[in-house]
């Protein structure tokens, strides 16, 4: 067989042998290219072999950059991957299309003032601190089911939950986890895995794999 000529050649390959080895149907993973840090010229080539879904850490770099993109290549769609403040909320809402990171009920009440003020409903991931670290960001497991009441109510579109398992050791038992607390509240997706972990993360029920360094290079 010949080599994938391109990182992201060869990262399709491997999403679809893990797809193969999990049973799942063929292309069911949204392969999202974290290009936070990344100037446009350097997203280009990504676009040019038909890549279409972006994430970004941040939005004010994502202001800085995408707009521009977006008017030439109207087919990307922008996932917000990192921390939102919620005053950063609308301006979220008018440049993404879609939210990995709720975490919080003061960011439920201004993403849904958001939504209501500029006519857009995003589909948003609960991010769930899942190895219960005090230093990220996550809704705590035990406060899991409150948050997404409050979401459901405040009427912002669910699609499922994210999460960042700890560094350095094996991820599998925290992306099981989440895949049962998404199966458990009715939820369909599941944004988890990223370079080091993603076949892991789709053998156990990722729907959504975050892909930064192994497409653009070390940071």
């Amino acid at each position: 067989m010949s080599q994938p000529a391109t990182p992201l050649e060869d990262i399709r390959a491997r999403i679809a042998q893990a797809e193969r080895i999990a049973g799942r149907p063929a292309g069911g993973v949204t392969l999202v290219a974290i290009s936070k840090t990344k100037p446009g010229e350097a997203i280009l080539p990504l676009i040019a072999q038909g890549q279409t879904v972006f994430g970004e850490n941040r939005v004010q770099e994502a202001q800085a950059k995408w707009p521009a993109l977006r008017e030439a290549h109207p087919a990307i769609a922008l996932h917000l991957v990192g921390q939102l403040q919620s005053n950063k909320a609308e301006d979220a809402v008018r440049l993404f299309d879609c939210i990995h990171s709720l975490d919080r009920p003061s960011l439920v009440s201004a993403l849904a003032r958001a939504m209501d003020k500029v006519g857009r409903r995003l589909p948003c991931f609960v991010q769930v601190n899942i190895g219960e670290e005090e230093q990220k960001g996550g809704c705590a497991i035990a406060d899991l089911p409150a948050l997404l009441t409050e979401a459901r109510t405040a009427d912002l579109p669910l699609t499922g939950l994210m999460c960042v398992p700890p560094a350095g050791i094996e991820p599998a038992p925290f992306f099981a986890l989440l895949d049962k607390l998404a199966d458990d509240h009715g939820l369909p997706g599941r944004s988890m895995g990223m370079s080091d972990d993603f076949e892991t993360a789709i053998l156990l029920g990722a729907t959504h794999v975050r892909i930064g360094s192994a497409l653009f290079g070390a940071r």
